[in-house]
């Protein structure tokens, strides 16, 4: 799949936010713990991990993690978090960009080896609202090069996850937070009850939230430190 070049836009706020990376280790995610999708999806779209596995995080953000599954269980037995992604490569970053911008070309009609600058343009400045630049600038990493960001989602206690309202990656509104907070129909309103369960336990735990995904969750990288208004992130890429 060729490489798309980045579109021409100006940088992303909390990319200007600094990084006074700390050393800490990545960790694997324990299964015991949590509920892993499986097999993970980009790893079967065939994503370049190579000896790297999704299911990893910085020590002090799996920690946080597992305090978040403990405020859960307090709040809803039997509920757990089910983590979708953590860790990313950034070839994989560039991988997913790649294939979701010929998806949202092929959605719209297009094909996506065929087309203008301008079309071309306005798929990808779709994508970047959700997918971080593949950046292997070491001061502009993608949130989940940090090992600092988690996407995740709930299940029931037989395992299976709970209806959010959209899936994760839609590239959509619907993927919002709060998309569904001022809707008069009542499964909508359980998909945003659902959607401030999940938010609240990881708020609880320091995590901040992706301003576009209700999914999306970090704590120490860039992103989290510009939504928590710290001066420096804590953690950069990871090799």
């Amino acid at each position: 799949m060729p490489t798309l070049a980045p579109v021409v836009s100006p940088m992303k706020p909390y990319q200007q936010i600094p990084i006074q990376e700390c050393f800490e280790p990545l960790v694997p995610i324990p299964p015991q713990l949590f509920a892993l999708v499986s097999p993970h999806p980009y790893q079967k779209l065939g994503a370049p991990y190579g000896d790297k596995s999704p299911f990893y995080l910085r020590q002090g953000v799996l920690d946080s993690l597992i305090q978040a599954q403990k405020e859960l269980q307090n709040l809803s037995p039997g509920i757990r978090i089910q983590i979708f992604d953590a860790y990313r490569p950034v070839a994989v970053q560039q991988f997913m960009v790649d294939y979701s911008f010929k998806e949202l070309a092929r959605s719209l009609g297009f094909n996506p080896n065929n087309l203008i600058e301008v079309q071309r343009q306005s798929i990808l400045e779709q994508v970047y609202q959700f997918w971080a630049p593949p950046s292997l600038d070491p001061a502009t990493p993608p949130p989940h090069s940090t090992g600092a960001a988690v996407d995740v989602t709930l299940v029931d206690a037989t395992g299976q996850p709970l209806d959010m309202g959209s899936p994760i990656d839609e590239i959509s509104p619907r993927s919002y937070p709060d998309y569904f907070a001022n809707s008069s129909a009542p499964v909508e309103l359980q998909y945003h009850r659902s959607r401030q369960l999940l938010r609240n336990v990881m708020l609880s735990a320091g995590f901040a939230q992706h301003q576009n995904e209700w999914w999306h969750f970090c704590k120490g990288d860039q992103m989290w430190a510009w939504l928590t208004q710290q001066k420096s992130a804590r953690y950069g890429r990871v090799e």
